[in-house]
């Protein structure tokens, strides 16, 4: 996995939502390797990209058949079995397409960032998920910004959809407005 230099040239950028899938295969056993059916993030705190993940394998030989490893800057945290009793367990038809995947959370956070909508407010945090939207893997990117009147805190100000295959723009839910 490469780390490319922040700006500031003194500490490493966040790993990338498809480097960490990657990674995330010597954590899982051998019938769960590249079969990813999810990964998304916690909300970034201190920063626009967010350095909590969690990546979701298909994992035939649990009873929700799913693993999933955590990832804090882009080290391993904890790998779980999570119980889903609201939701049908993950089938291998969950499982995203791997040579469909194009676009990585750097990029799809880029796209998000750049709507004309949010040119003029500060984006201060974002919230990414990676899932299957009719069969196609699609990023979902919310974005929050500071507030013009209160810059300390932040307002919810959308989502931004994404296709994972070419990055276009499948949809665009802002409101601005929310940082007055």
């Amino acid at each position: 996995m490469a780390l490319g230099f922040a700006a500031a040239g003194t500490a490493l950028a966040e790993p990338t939502a498809f480097a960490l899938a990657k990674k995330g295969d010597q954590y899982i056993g051998v019938l769960s390797k590249d079969k990813v059916v999810e990964i998304r993030s916690d909300k970034s705190v201190g920063n626009v990209t967010p350095n909590i993940w969690y990546v979701s394998y298909y994992d035939p030989d649990t009873q929700f058949k799913l693993v999933e490893v955590k990832f804090g800057s882009g080290e391993e945290m904890d790998v779980s079995h999570p119980k889903r009793p609201f939701q049908p367990p993950v089938h291998d038809d969950d499982i995203l397409d791997k040579a469909k995947m194009k676009v990585d959370s750097d990029k799809a956070l880029q796209i998000a960032m750049s709507q004309p909508l949010l040119k003029t407010l500060t984006i201060k945090s974002s919230k990414m998920t990676l899932q299957r939207s009719d069969a196609l893997p699609v990023w979902k990117v919310e974005l929050w910004a500071a507030k013009l009147n209160n810059p300390d805190r932040t307002a919810d100000v959308g989502v931004v959809t994404i296709s994972a295959a070419d990055g276009s723009i499948l949809e665009a839910d802002l409101h601005p407005n929310k940082a007055d």
